[in-house]
């Protein structure tokens, strides 16, 4: 059975995001992002070549699957939210309802969840982490992805 897991980074460090992924053996990692990278030298273990290097480290398959990144436009909506709600996204801890709406008619509906649950499936991946920065999973958009995709494969959802 798979078990899928959902991780950020904001509120991290190095040593613990990679002890998170290795403790539960996490041996395929998804990354959602719509950019690989994060500004600032804080979080720069997750930017791609260096994630990608270090997750090849640690024996865990990399896959980008860049048609669940939200749109720019989606993104702006939900900063735009934050800013009437007056909170960064760092500090969000839920998922605007605007975003979700978009989110959902835009990327998650028209996307073959059933083909990736196929592949994931055929990976031969028994833990499967789902990754963008946000520390909360309900504050991401990785929450409504491993949700849907949770029902197909009836796994169980971690959020680290």
């Amino acid at each position: 059975m798979i078990k899928i897991y959902t991780i950020g980074v904001y509120n991290s460090t190095e040593s613990s995001y990679f002890r998170k992924l290795q403790e539960n053996n996490i041996d395929l990692f998804c990354d959602i992002r719509q950019r690989r990278g994060v500004r600032g030298s804080q979080y720069k273990y997750v930017n791609s070549n260096y994630l990608q290097a270090k997750l090849q480290e640690l024996g865990i398959d990399y896959k980008y699957i860049k048609e669940l990144a939200p749109t720019n436009d989606i993104r702006q909506k939900q900063k735009d939210a934050d800013k009437a709600n007056g909170e960064t996204k760092k500090q969000r801890t839920i998922l605007g309802t605007i975003f979700k709406s978009e989110y959902l008619k835009q990327i998650l509906e028209p996307f073959d969840m059933e083909k990736l649950a196929k592949e994931l499936h055929a990976s031969g991946a028994k833990n499967i982490v789902f990754f963008c920065v946000e520390e909360h999973a309900t504050a991401c958009h990785r929450s409504l992805v491993v949700q849907k995709l949770s029902s197909i494969l009836n796994s169980e959802i971690i959020n680290l």
